[in-house]
């Protein structure tokens, strides 16, 4: 569901996202799976920042976190996971993994500091992030629906994580990744009413879904 833009810190945070959203569109068209490889290594930033953030806010302050820093370091998880079972659907090429450091290391420099400034703006970013990751990934969904790009079988790593059966097919995985960013859009929408003061859903800050597979596995 989108959230309405309320205010100029919200207005700011809509607009980068949507350039964001062309760049990423005239880069990678509709070649879904090499767009989620460099998007999902961006998209793991926030949560590590936010809850490396509020842990040095708690420790400051002594007084408790309130349940973030788990959510943000479970997102954080949740988006690497994302990504490496990417990885081993579009094996990326050396260009793309030069990118993607590139893109890593200049948007965690730049968020680290939007969150000093201004941690609801940060939040209600990552927000609209996630609103155009739930577009791009019911997207993927149609073109595979569509025959367009094939339903290859579930890399391990993935049948592991989400628990899914052997049979899992990319179309299973797009589902659950898409369950995910689903959540973490409420998470960070959530996060920013409150900090701006606002009544919010209760099941948007809800602590983050448990995945119970070993996040050990790599292959």
């Amino acid at each position: 569901m989108h959230q309405p833009a309320r205010g100029l810190s919200d207005h700011i945070a809509l607009g980068f996202t949507k350039l964001l959203r062309l760049c990423a569109d005239v880069f990678f068209a509709k070649r879904y799976g090499h767009r989620a490889v460099v998007l999902e290594t961006v998209a793991a930033v926030p949560g590590m920042v936010g809850a490396t953030m509020q842990h040095l806010v708690s420790l400051r302050r002594m007084q408790d976190d309130g349940g973030w820093i788990r959510t943000l370091m479970e997102e954080a998880e949740n988006e690497r996971m994302h990504l490496m079972t990417f990885i081993a659907i579009a094996q990326p090429s050396w260009f793309e993994r030069l990118i993607i450091q590139i893109a890593q290391a200049v948007f965690y420099a730049g968020f680290f500091v939007l969150y000093m400034v201004s941690s609801r703006t940060a939040h209600r970013v990552v927000g609209y992030f996630e609103e155009e990751a739930v577009l791009s990934y019911s997207l993927y969904l149609a073109e595979i629906d569509a025959g367009r790009i094939a339903n290859v079988p579930a890399p391990a790593i993935a049948c592991h994580y989400w628990k899914l059966p052997a049979t899992a097919t990319l179309r299973d995985v797009v589902i659950k990744v898409r369950a995910d960013e689903a959540h973490h859009r409420d998470v960070n929408h959530g996060f920013a009413d409150e900090l701006a003061g606002n009544a919010c859903d209760a099941r948007a800050i809800a602590p983050y879904p448990e995945h119970a597979g070993d996040l050990r596995l790599t292959a």
